[in-house]
């Protein structure tokens, strides 16, 4: 990807989106376009078509997203389902309307079946029922997985995705019922400090394994993806290994100083009981992520600090 070309980044506020604008300055990307959700709602199709029409930007990626926890994709289903879909279809026609050179999406890890074979492979797609708590999130992810396929099988254009995996670091949200796990858990920790609490309560039965991506490491590797002349119509980015919830949380506890107990609520859900994922194609590129799991945690918590002692605390 040239350093000249104008990029715009959706989403470029959140935590992957500047994660990925610090990736891109760092590497000499300067020819950026930045625009907040007031200055570009990109549920609206007419001003994303407007905006594309006057701006002309060569490349574009899609980091936008209207994300959350088990508890979030549980609750507000049809939100999760409009916004997402927007999003996609919006930014997706609107770029090949207007003659975007190419076009990188973003999807999740929650787009492959809640019985794929591990580590999911990017083949596993749509070969089975997906996870019934999140389903309308990744039906949205799928949607726009395929748009970008479609696209570029009909017209010839380089539109493809990236299936990031559970992803975590700074600017993350930390809303305390509607955020993911690992940014629920730092500020559930931390207040049970500040408290003095002897006892955290948390979601399910603690055996449930994810696998975790600090943000920074992603937006490396979604540069190592741009790089890729002829890149797969989707690719997979993780970590390559994966921790039980519980183990997440004893770690946790250890980066805030917690020294309480654990308490489990089995009656809640546990979501998908494994999701790792195959990332040998974004291997051999050379990319590799930097950040091991307590590494990541105790810069995302120092974060956490930062932003909440400066009045800055994400709570979306």
């Amino acid at each position: 990807m040239n350093s000249s070309a104008k990029i715009h980044i959706a989403g470029h506020g959140g935590m992957v989106g500047s994660a990925i604008v610090r990736a891109l300055r760092a590497s000499g990307h300067d020819n950026l376009l930045l625009c907040t959700r007031k200055e570009l709602d990109l549920c609206d199709a007419v001003a994303v078509r407007d905006f594309y029409a006057k701006e002309k930007p060569e490349v574009v990626i899609v980091a936008a997203a209207r994300v959350g926890g088990i508890h979030a994709n549980n609750t507000y289903p049809a939100e999760f389902l409009h916004e997402n879909l927007a999003i996609a279809h919006n930014t997706i026609h609107a770029s090949w309307q207007q003659g975007v050179k190419r076009l990188l999406f973003l999807g999740s890890s929650c787009i492959y079946p809640r019985e794929a074979p591990q580590p999911m492979t990017e083949e596993c797609l749509l070969t089975s029922p997906l996870e019934p708590t999140n389903e309308a999130y990744a039906i949205a992810k799928i949607t726009g997985l395929k748009l970008c396929q479609y696209y570029r099988k009909q017209y010839g254009v380089l539109f493809h995705s990236a299936m990031p995996t559970n992803l975590y670091g700074p600017g993350d949200n930390y809303h305390p019922e509607n955020s993911h796990v690992l940014p629920a858990l730092i500020r559930r920790f931390h207040e049970a400090v500040q408290s003095q609490a002897q006892t955290v309560t948390l979601w399910g039965t603690g055996i449930a394994r994810r696998e975790f991506l600090h943000a920074d490491d992603l937006a490396m590797g979604l540069l190592a993806v741009l790089g890729m002349e002829n890149p797969p119509d989707w690719i997979n980015v993780g970590y390559g290994s994966d921790v039980t919830i519980r183990q997440a949380a004893e770690l946790i506890a250890k980066v805030t100083g917690f020294t309480g107990d654990l308490a489990w609520d089995s009656s809640k859900p546990d979501g998908t009981l494994r999701k790792l994922m195959d990332s040998s194609k974004l291997l051999a590129t050379g990319w590799r992520p930097q950040y091991d799991l307590e590494t990541g945690l105790r810069h995302a918590y120092a974060d956490f600090l930062a932003n909440q002692s400066s009045g800055h605390l994400r709570e979306l």
